[in-house]
């Protein structure tokens, strides 16, 4: 938790920003595993920690704009629950703690926004992501679950978007605890992954490193010898010798902001000679994207410069024909780079998606695309200072994207067919890193991560 006048400064800005009505932040609830009291690690929804800094469940916030009050609604622990978790700080007092002096019971919170209702007033509320948050709306304001996220407050959202976007140097410090523990498991991956080890056994070392350090996994370790298929978990297969592993991995603090890391590595101590030169365009485009990332440029565009360098890669492996700026004009990156180059982060991972991408990633006057590749582009707004976003390109050969394209003929004035077909197995490469943006430039987070070949092939011998 950061200081009481960090979280009555946000709130006292947020309040600024609407006006008038009733603002309805919806904490998080445990969800059992597979029945009630065995449940999932709580995680609280980001949106409410930002602003009201209190992690523990079934708790719901109101700021009345009209009235000038501020409360939360949850309950004390009973003898009950104490005989079963011990003494735990008062709600009221974890409340006093970020300014808030005002504390209902969970069961109030009906019965005040009924009354809110009947006075007319606006009630902003974020669109939903969770089963009981539709629940909730249904119940305590009337909206059917499936119109929930359509009558989500726009100014709300407009509003959240506008603080959380711009990192504050505790933020920033918090990330970069979040990024140093990330570098800490890829190392671990980097160094120890080994011929014979299954995904799931270095997934499950790396997750424990994350809890050992006071949080957790910020995602579901990405951990796979498949590296085109983009999001592989951790099967509980073998690795060998001659494959490339992929590792996508970042840890949350206690606070839970995140770190977003993604390495490639040879299972054997050294990449193969086409390994080493896939390696190689994949990492120029990274470095291109990395430099080029500063205030008032397009993400869109530090994208399309990425895919450009990764398209003269692949021209030069003889796969790709013609003008390299031409070609991604054409869309031919898709075929080896489907997704997007990078995202906000914070405390999302993808920061503050369950918003809507459109708010968080673009503007008004630049539109999300919706076409292939491009709509996997979280981000193209112009950069600003207190931005935090990944940089990730990569090389995906996907064998049945490959054979689609290859049955359609398609764009077959840029694409070498044959010569592709020498790579159909190759699979994928990714390279990440975690970038703070600077009044002149941008600064990597975090310590050190190799990704040389050569520094790469030195932790490998």
């Amino acid at each position: 938790m950061f200081s009481k006048s960090t979280y009555l400064n946000r709130r006292q800005t947020l309040q600024s920003k609407l006006g008038n009505g009733l603002i309805l932040l919806l904490g998080n609830e445990e969800n059992g595993m597979n029945y009630r009291d065995n449940v999932y690690p709580f995680r609280q929804d980001s949106t409410f920690l930002y602003y009201f800094g209190i992690d523990q469940a079934s708790l719901t916030a109101v700021i009345d704009l009209d009235n000038s009050r501020e409360i939360i609604f949850g309950d004390e622990l009973t003898i009950d629950d104490i005989v079963w978790t011990g003494p735990k700080e008062a709600l009221a007092e974890k409340a006093a703690k970020v300014g808030v002096s005002e504390v209902k019971p969970a069961s109030a919170v009906g019965s005040f926004l009924k009354d809110a209702l009947s006075r007319g007033q606006t009630i902003h509320f974020l669109p939903p992501y969770r089963g009981e948050h539709y629940l909730k709306l249904q119940e305590w304001l009337h909206v059917n679950p499936s119109e929930a996220t359509q009558k989500a407050s726009v100014s709300l959202i407009k509003a959240v978007v506008s603080m959380r976007s711009y990192k504050t140097e505790e933020e920033v410090a918090e990330i970069e605890k979040a990024v140093d523990t990330s570098v800490d498991m890829h190392l671990s991956f980097m160094r120890d992954t080994r011929a014979g080890m299954t995904e799931k056994a270095i997934a499950g070392k790396l997750q424990s490193m994350a809890i050992a350090r006071g949080g957790d996994i910020s995602y579901p370790v990405i951990l796979t010898v498949n590296g085109e298929i983009l999001h592989t978990h951790a099967r509980d297969l073998a690795l060998r010798d001659g494959q490339m592993a992929l590792c996508d991995a970042g840890a949350e603090t206690a606070m839970h902001y995140c770190g977003d890391l993604t390495r490639t590595i040879p299972v054997g101590k050294a990449f193969t000679s086409i390994q080493r030169e896939m390696y190689e365009i994949v990492l120029n485009a990274q470095e291109t994207a990395i430099a080029a990332c500063k205030p008032g440029v397009l993400f869109k565009d530090i994208h399309k410069l990425a895919s450009t360098k990764l398209v003269e890669g692949m021209k030069q492996m003889g796969v790709v024909k013609g003008d390299p700026a031409e070609a991604v004009e054409h869309d031919v990156h898709t075929l080896f780079f489907q997704c997007g180059l990078g995202h906000m982060m914070g405390l999302d991972v993808h920061d503050m998606e369950n918003l809507g991408e459109q708010y968080v990633g673009y503007t008004e006057d630049l539109i999300k695309g919706t076409a292939f590749g491009w709509k996997s582009l979280r981000l193209g707004r112009a950069l600003e200072p207190g931005f935090v976003v990944t940089v990730e390109p990569g090389l995906y050969l996907i064998p049945t994207l490959i054979d689609r394209w290859k049955a359609e003929n398609k764009l077959a004035q840029f694409i070498d067919y044959e010569k592709l077909e020498l790579f159909r197995d190759f699979t994928g490469i990714r390279i990440e890193d975690n970038l703070l943006i600077t009044e002149n430039g941008n600064r990597i987070l975090g310590k050190e991560l190799v990704k040389s070949v050569r520094d790469v092939e030195a932790l490998r011998g």
